[in-house]
Formats: C-alpha cells, structure tokens, sequence
C-alpha cells in the first residue's frame, strides 16, 4: 500500500510540474498557427542542413519550453513546412538550451561550472548530429504520423510519389494524400481577431486533449517504475566509468523529470556518481522520457522515434564516457 501512494504521489507531482509547460507549448504552438505568417517564418529558416539545425537548438532561447511543452511547436514548426532539421533540433535541445533551465543547472552546480557549460555543449551537439542525420530524409512522410503528413506544405510532398532517399525504417506511402480542407496561414489571414481566438482556443483544447492523454500514460509508468526500482542498485553502479552512465541513462528515462528542475536531482548523485554520468541523466533526461517518448510519437512514426532514441543513446554514451575518461 505505501508503494502504491509513493506511486501516486510521484504520478501526481509529475503531472503537477508537465501540465504547465504542457499548456505553454500547445499555446506557442497554436500562436504560429493563428498569428504567424507560414511564408514569413519559413522564409528566414535557413535551408541548410547544418545551419537549419543550429538555428533549431537555439530557438530554446525564443521558445523556453521544457520537453513537455517543446513538442506541440514542434508539430507546429513541421507542418508549416519548417525545414526537418529545424524542428528535429528544436525537439531534442530546446528543453536544455533555454536560459530557464541554463540558470537552474548553474545554481545547482555552482561549485561544478562545468557541468553546466559541458550540458549546453553536449545537447547542441548531438541535437545537431541527430537533425542533420533526419535531414537527409527527401520524403518526410515515411517518418511522419498520417495527420502530421497530410498537414505539408503541398510543395513538400508528391502524391502518390515513391519516396527517394528514405530511412531505412520508412514504410509504405504510396497512397495519395488528401489536401483539401487543411487550414494555411493565408486563410487564416483573411479571419477577423474574434475569429482568431476562437480558433487558437480549439486548437489548444485539440492539442490538451491529444497530448494530456499521453502525458498522463507516461507519468503513469514513470512514477510506477520509479517506486519499483530499488534506488539501492543504481547507487552501487555509480562509481563504474561505463556501468554510472548507463545507470544514469536509464534512471533519467524512468524518472521523467522535467528539465528546470533536474539539475537539483542530479545533484544529489553528485558525490556517488561520476561526471560524465550525471552529464548523461542531465542531457538524455530531456531529450529522450518515458512520458516525451509518447508526445514525440505524435510527431513521428514508431520506427523513426526508435531510430532517434538509439542515435541520441549513442551520441550521449561516447561523449559522456570521454568525458569521464578527462575528468578524473
């Protein structure tokens, strides 16, 4: 019974720390939808792969969303027809790369400036690595949930075209996409204020009730996993080079915390756990949680969100194993 209220009691604080950068999201979200001009927004995204990536880890700073509240404008920057790099990029590094949470990791780690600045570092850099690896995706709509896909921009796509240069994870899209009836920015445009509103309040209360549902699932078995996992076990592997990150990787993909605040967890391995492993729970932690790995397949089919989820792993576990061989 005390583990099913520790339960609970984590499932409703997670919840209680989401919901609100949740709600920041899905209103930035509906904000380029209603008053941002498509043409206006994608016209000043770089096009280059590289430079569309680095300008998408950097929107952070414009959109200080943590990885609850990054995914609704994500969504929203891909169907406006936003390079893939821009929003890849923007998905995995704006819950670090945002003054919020670069103000909290510095206060927590007043005494270790250099986890802070390795943070900022290491997530520009593999959200770099990651976006420009799904760059190369001509035909985004193997790797896209259908009403994501159906949203492109028309120049984006070609129905009933056989996509050129995709994953290897893409799946059949051969069958023509219907177009009609999808809302632009130009027939927004022609909508009054009142009208405006309007659609931005539908469009929030679609999105809560799309995203809440997730988040609600995933906070679930977060806070059920993160009771039944004795803490004993991961503290006995986090003086091991390899064996504290891939503890550290782990517990930052079960325990979900939100990104302003997680540095303050972290902390408190700080004596028990190496360098490189509290860098990894502080970089994978926001990219990569039980309850974001649900919002992100909103965003992008099951295989695509895997295939991310094994590359920013990856990218996490060498640079934070170097790390951990410098640092003594």
């Amino acid at each position: 019974m005390n583990q099913l209220l520790s339960a609970f009691t984590l499932f409703l604080s997670l919840l209680v720390e989401a919901i609100p950068f949740l709600m920041m999201g899905v209103l930035l979200s509906g904000a380029l939808l209603i008053f941002v001009d498509e043409r206006k927004l994608i016209a000043i995204l770089p096009k280059n792969p590289l430079l569309g990536a680095l300008a998408g880890s950097l929107l952070g700073f414009m959109f200080p969303v943590c990885e609850c509240g990054n995914v609704p404008v994500a969504r929203r920057l891909i169907s406006q027809g936003a390079p893939i790099s821009v929003a890849v990029s923007f998905l995995l590094a704006a819950p670090t790369i945002n003054p919020v949470v670069i103000w909290a990791t510095w206060t927590a780690f007043r005494d270790q400036p250099e986890i802070a600045v390795l943070r900022v570092v290491l997530s520009l850099a593999i959200a770099t690595i990651v976006a420009m690896v799904f760059s190369s995706q001509k035909d985004l709509r193997p790797i896209l949930q259908p009403n994501i896909a159906i949203a492109l921009p028309a120049a984006k796509i070609k129905a009933g075209a056989v996509p050129v240069g995709t994953f290897f994870l893409g799946e059949d899209t051969s069958k023509p996409l219907d177009l009609s009836g999808y809302a632009t920015s130009q027939s927004i445009a022609t909508k009054s204020l009142p009208d405006r509103l309007n659609l931005l309040l539908d469009n929030t209360l679609a999105e809560m009730r799309e995203l809440g549902a997730i988040l609600v699932m995933g906070s679930a078995i977060a806070a059920i996993i993160q009771v039944w996992v004795p803490r004993d076990i991961i503290l006995n592997l986090g003086q091991g080079q390899v064996s504290s990150i891939v503890a550290m990787m782990i517990l930052a993909a079960i325990v979900s915390i939100c990104s302003t605040v997680d540095a303050f967890f972290a902390l408190s391995f700080a004596s028990t756990f190496t360098s490189g492993s509290l860098l990894a729970f502080l970089v994978f932690g926001p990219t990569i949680d039980l309850k974001a790995i649900g919002l992100i397949l909103t965003i992008f089919q099951k295989r695509a969100v895997i295939y991310m989820f094994l590359l920013t792993a990856q990218l996490t576990f060498l640079s934070c194993l170097f790390i951990n061989f410098q640092i003594r």
